[in-house]
C-alpha cells in the first residue's frame, strides 16, 4: 500500500468512526474524510503509522497503523485528559 492510499483510507476510517460515535445531541454536521487532517505520518518498509485529528475541539486524536505483512489496519482512538509540564 502506498502512502497516499494509506492516508486516504485513514481519513475515511476516522470520519466513519467520528460519525458513528459522536453525541446524538451534537449539532455538528457529519464529518467528511476531507475534514480530517494528518498530524504525523511515517512509513517504514511495508508498514505505515499515522496520527490524525479533526477540527472538532473534543480532545480526540486517532492513531492508525497498517501492518504490511498481515495486511491489517489497526485503529486507536485517544482522548487527551491532561498535559502537565514538569521542570527538571
Amino acid at each position: 500500500m502506498g502512502s497516499k492510499e494509506f492516508i486516504k483510507l485513514c481519513k475515511e476510517k476516522v470520519a466513519q468512526y467520528f460519525n458513528a460515535k459522536k453525541e446524538k445531541t451534537d449539532s455538528t454536521s457529519p464529518m467528511r474524510a476531507e475534514d480530517v487532517f494528518v498530524v504525523w505520518h511515517c512509513k517504514t518498509l511495508q508498514n505505515h503509522k499515522a496520527m490524525l485529528s479533526t477540527p472538532v475541539s473534543d480532545g480526540m486524536y486517532y492513531e492508525l497503523t497498517y501492518n504490511g505483512d498481515k495486511h491489517e489496519l489497526y485503529f486507536d482512538a485517544y482522548k487527551k485528559w491532561e498535559n502537565i509540564c514538569y521542570k527538571i
